[in-house]
């Protein structure tokens, strides 16, 4: 039997039973479309975690911080000296210092991070409202959500606002650490709000203290060439006394954390599929019932076994592709539905857009060979016993 003719006869079935198929083939979409919705929404949940602590160059950046025992000191000499390494690209030191804000009658007390432009694309920090400070001696700041309410605004009423700056300097005369109080004679203009409910701190650029020669780093940015380089790098660092970690080692932990979540997610939507093939081998049993006299005349014919077996066999899966296109479109439209809800939802409460499904090209390849996969699994029995069919017993069965 020629292949076309097998198509051909493998696709009646949507002509003389085109309900019983149809309600079959909207099974299998349903099931398939809950695991599209569900591994989507897995994979919406790790693009927006990653998309919030990730950027591309903080992905090459590796964080030096001091020992424990702070017997090296994490000042310029030590930036001098990692920034000699040849496979390092850039390095970006970050100042912190206790501090004040005040605006009016309000006051409080903030942790207060100098920090270079370069700071802020190497660490991967990203504002919530307004910008960051573009240069490096404005007297610009990014304030926290948190620090913003301490001076009783809201982070988008705090933008543009004016606030004076006093700094805690600690400063080590003859083994007494002394406390140094710096008021700045400039305000600085607030430009920025990080979305941080917990913590009250504020970013100012780092040229506008200089001539406070502070020479102690809370940490260091290093961003290497290459990601091949950064085990090298990390591993020179440390041997020069100070601790590295990098967002990296984050980035593969949430990964293996999302795994995991998509792994359940998937086991869930698995469940309705089992379903929606209990049913599909339902239907291609109940097929091979109603046809045996016709399987029987087939074989009477010279229509050998194999191309019995062919016959359901290209039947079921051509049910399992079509509930795989099927089910690609009913998880789109449900992924969309439930994503305007919440969007809806999430604008009510003062909440910011955001799209919490993803579905990756690759994986909707998947879905529709594993769907054919399901169909032709469904397929196997009918068909063998089609195939082993006698034709005399065939011909007389009613």
């Amino acid at each position: 039997m020629k292949f076309t003719d097998t198509i051909l006869l493998a696709t009646r079935i949507f002509r003389t039973r085109p309900m019983r198929t149809m309600l079959t083939i909207l099974g299998v979409s349903v099931g398939i479309g809950t695991v599209l919705f569900l591994v989507s929404l897995g994979y919406g949940l790790q693009r927006i975690v990653l998309s919030k602590i990730t950027t591309a160059d903080s992905l090459l950046s590796l964080d030096v911080a001091s020992s424990a025992t702070g017997l090296i000191k994490l000042d310029q000499k030590s930036a001098e000296k990692i920034s000699q390494i040849p496979e390092v690209a850039e390095t970006s030191p970050l100042i912190g210092l206790s501090g004040q804000l005040a605006r009016d009658k309000f006051i409080g007390d903030y942790m207060v991070y100098a920090a270079p432009t370069s700071f802020f694309r190497l660490e991967g920090t990203q504002v919530n409202t307004g910008t960051l400070f573009k240069k490096n001696d404005a007297y610009e700041a990014v304030i926290s959500s948190a620090g913003a309410r301490l001076l009783n605004l809201e982070p988008d009423q705090i933008i543009n606002q004016k606030v004076s700056l006093i700094l805690f300097i600690p400063h080590i005369t003859e083994e007494i650490e002394e406390i140094k109080i710096e008021e700045r004679k400039e305000q600085f203009n607030i430009v920025g709000v990080i979305n941080d409910e917990n913590n009250s701190f504020v970013f100012i650029p780092q040229d506008t203290i200089r001539e406070l020669d502070i020479d102690d780093y809370a940490k260091i940015k290093v961003k290497v060439k290459d990601s091949k380089f950064m085990e090298k790098v990390r591993q020179e660092i440390i041997e020069q006394g100070f601790l590295v970690s990098a967002l990296s080692d984050t980035i593969e932990q949430v990964n293996k954390i999302f795994k995991i979540v998509r792994f359940i997610l998937a086991f869930f939507g698995l469940i309705a599929i089992i379903v929606s093939a209990i049913g599909m081998f339902n239907t291609m049993t109940v097929a091979l019932l109603e046809r045996i006299n016709e399987v029987g005349i087939m074989r009477a014919i010279g229509v050998a076994r194999k191309d019995i077996k062919r016959l359901f066999l290209v039947e079921s899966i051509v049910m399992g592709f079509l509930g795989g296109l099927g089910g690609i479109a009913v998880g789109y439209l449900a992924c969309q539905a439930a994503n305007l809800g919440f969007n809806i939802l999430a604008k009510s409460f003062g909440g910011q857009n955001f799209n919490l499904f993803y579905q990756p090209p690759w994986f909707m390849l998947v879905i529709v060979v594993f769907s054919s996969l399901v169909g032709f699994l469904t397929g196997i029995y009918p068909a063998k016993r089609a195939s082993k069919l006698n034709p005399l017993e065939a011909l007389r069965y009613k």
